[in-house]
């Protein structure tokens, strides 16, 4: 997408952006419910309403640098949709199921996204104007979708892999690793520094993204 104007990539890029991080969030509050936790329902964040979900620097202004400064990866959050697992009946594996939520949610809508590419690929030449948006887009939201899902799955508290760990494990061993939580922000930020980061999800972003690709037409 490095043939696009600033403008271009802010249209191309906003909505899979914003729709990835709102039904992510919204994801964790429906299955929530279901599970008979009703916080987030009542607090009001049990909708698709983005201006519900916004977190000022992880939905507008880290995506926004990133977007700016040209790097091909894009990636944020929204503000946690609260849940209180004192309502489950089963806490730990109830936790887990809520938090699988949302990356299930992400690649259901990478899913969508490669659809809307395809529709664009058959399209074709003949109405480049309809033809090109839907492409674009659609990758857009292939990739924002997959970065969110996968970053999500890594085990570091209090990402949605470390509550999906967590009610796997023995509820001593739980507790033990959810101490680490306090650490979470850190780590993943020296993993960002240090580029580790990069290296974990190269190789199966590269695999799912070609997956998607396929899914497209574009590969």
């Amino acid at each position: 997408m490095n043939e696009l104007t600033l403008m271009q990539r802010i249209a191309v890029w906003i909505l899979p952006v914003i729709f990835a991080i709102t039904v992510h969030e919204t994801a964790h509050g429906w299955v929530a419910k279901k599970y008979g936790d009703s916080t987030a329902d009542r607090l009001g964040r049990l909708t698709l309403n983005p201006i519900k979900h916004i977190d000022p620097l992880g939905t507008i202004i880290i995506p926004g640098l990133l977007l700016l400064t040209g790097t091909g990866f894009i990636f944020g959050w929204a503000k946690p949709v609260p849940v209180d697992a004192r309502n489950f009946k089963k806490p730990l594996h109830d936790m887990a199921i809520v938090a699988l939520a949302g990356p299930v949610s992400n690649i259901l809508m990478a899913i969508g996204w490669a659809l809307l590419a395809r529709i664009g690929v058959n399209i074709g030449t003949n109405a480049e104007y309809i033809s090109l948006p839907f492409i674009y887009t659609g990758i857009a939201g292939i990739s924002i979708n997959l970065v969110l899902a996968l970053i999500n799955l890594l085990p570091i508290p209090p990402l949605d892999g470390s509550r999906i760990l967590t009610g796997l494990l023995p509820h001593r061993l739980a507790w033990q690793y959810n101490q680490l939580e306090r650490y979470g922000f850190i780590i993943l930020l020296l993993l960002l520094y240090t580029k580790i980061l990069n290296t974990i999800l190269a190789y199966p972003m590269y695999i799912a993204q070609n997956l998607f690709l396929s899914l497209a037409g574009l590969n």
